[in-house]
């Protein structure tokens, strides 16, 4: 077994870890106050996963939340507070941004508190129960979004079951047979799509994409077919799903919590790397932290 495939499996109980330490003072008085004006920040994963924990606050009605690549910060834009995602500690991008902000005012969701992220940081966060040997991530991005769930004050007891099950549910094979994947989802959900998109393209170099469900319409359609996937996180739009199938695509939809549903878009990266004779867990060109030279 690969280290991810592992790693997806060992899930739902890094969330039920992840959901009593959200519970703890530590956590409660690291993470954003209500009514502050936030920031999340990550790349790759974590800015995907940024994204989902960005709308999740916002909607909780806890205050205005935006999610940015760390790269991409609008230093012109006052925040009360910086959230950053790394799973390394030790992201270029995410350390230059951490030095040019007030440290009081940051905290770092990472694996280990001796990593420079953490150090440069007001507060830190650390999941080290769920780091990972994989370059391709999984683990630590659901956990993190599920420690911020159970923070927002989510029971996260129907997610785990709702992994579990589906982790003993063979895919598909006309799933695995597919040559080009979309994914859509609405509000939270949509970092979920994008995250899922990235997972494929990552562990098995496969075509895929993903879009705010609504947009899906916008053109995006054109490109499925018989030999496509179009994955939906969440309800799908009204009339969508009927216009989905008259393109002869598959259409993937399950009535689970859509983190849960996520863990079968992992599962689906690493079928179809073993399909393809790929090793997941070292994507060519990528390395398990990207680390820039000084410039």
């Amino acid at each position: 077994m690969s280290f991810v495939a592992a790693e997806i499996e060992s899930q739902p109980d890094s969330w039920l870890r992840a959901a009593k330490l959200a519970h703890t003072p530590e956590v409660a008085n690291a993470l954003p106050p209500p009514d502050a004006r936030v920031a999340i920040v990550g790349c790759g994963t974590s800015l995907y996963i940024a994204q989902s924990c960005a709308v999740l606050r916002e909607n909780a009605g806890l205050g205005e939340t935006d999610a940015f690549p760390a790269s991409e910060f609008p230093h012109s834009r006052r925040y009360d507070h910086v959230v950053a995602l790394t799973r390394s500690g030790t992201t270029t991008e995410v350390i230059r941004l951490l030095e040019t902000l007030p440290k009081r005012n940051s905290t770092v969701l990472t694996t280990a508190v001796t990593r420079p992220a953490a150090q440069l940081a007001g507060a830190t966060v650390a999941l080290d129960f769920a780091d990972e040997q994989s370059v391709v991530q999984t683990r630590f991005a659901t956990t993190a979004l599920a420690l911020w769930r159970a923070h927002l004050g989510e029971n996260l007891d129907a997610a785990v079951e709702d992994a579990r099950r589906q982790l003993r549910r063979d895919l598909p094979d006309r799933l695995v047979a597919c040559d080009q994947f979309t994914f859509l989802g609405s509000g939270w959900t949509v970092g979920l799509a994008n995250e899922a998109a990235l997972k494929l393209r990552e562990a098995s170099r496969s075509w895929t994409e993903a879009y705010p469900a609504m947009e899906f319409r916008h053109g995006p359609i054109s490109v499925v077919d018989e030999a496509s996937a179009v994955w939906l996180f969440g309800p799908a739009p009204a009339g969508l799903v009927d216009e989905i199938t008259t393109t002869g695509a598959l259409v993937v939809q399950a009535n689970i919590d859509p983190m849960a549903d996520l863990v079968s878009a992992q599962r689906l990266a690493v079928a179809l790397a073993a399909r393809k004779g790929l090793d997941p867990d070292s994507p060519r060109h990528l390395t398990r932290s990207i680390i820039l030279a000084d410039q």
